[in-house]
């Protein structure tokens, strides 16, 4: 018979958030040049691939899943870093909400979501220690 832990119920959680993060920040990069190759170099799929809902959504998805993932392994690791990277990642998403279509917005928006995609990261090598049966991850700073 399993035996499992709130914790470590929590951290295979955070861990599959991490995750579908990484992978929805990968799908946003893809989504960003295939946006500019298809709509200046074919000149189709402007109306659907610019439409500002996506990125509002993107944006709003990437908020709260850095939120769940991001900030209870920042609580549970107490380690600053995954969290700072995050949040700088979802600031320049923002900035990009900001400026028009085009170069700018793209560069900025694979800029937050690579470093979204990075707190994601080193939030799951800190939270490594948790999956590993050991629920102290400020024990051991390496982690």
């Amino acid at each position: 018979m399993l035996s499992l832990s709130l914790s470590s119920i929590r951290a295979a959680v955070s861990e599959r958030i991490d995750r579908v993060g990484v992978t929805l920040s990968a799908l946003c990069a893809v989504h960003c040049l295939a946006s500019i190759v298809l709509v200046s170099a074919l000149g189709i799929g402007g109306e659907f691939l610019l439409a500002p809902a996506i990125h509002e959504v993107g944006l709003v998805l990437a908020m709260v899943i850095a939120a769940v993932a991001i900030g209870a392994g920042a609580l549970r690791h107490r380690r600053a870093a995954p969290f700072v990277t995050a949040m700088t990642g979802l600031s320049f998403m923002g900035a990009a909400l900001a400026v028009g279509h085009g170069f700018e917005e793209a560069v900025l928006t694979i800029i937050g979501v690579a470093l979204v995609s990075v707190g994601h990261i080193l939030n799951l090598r800190r939270c490594s220690c948790s999956l590993s049966g050991v629920h102290d991850c400020s024990q051991n700073a390496d982690r």
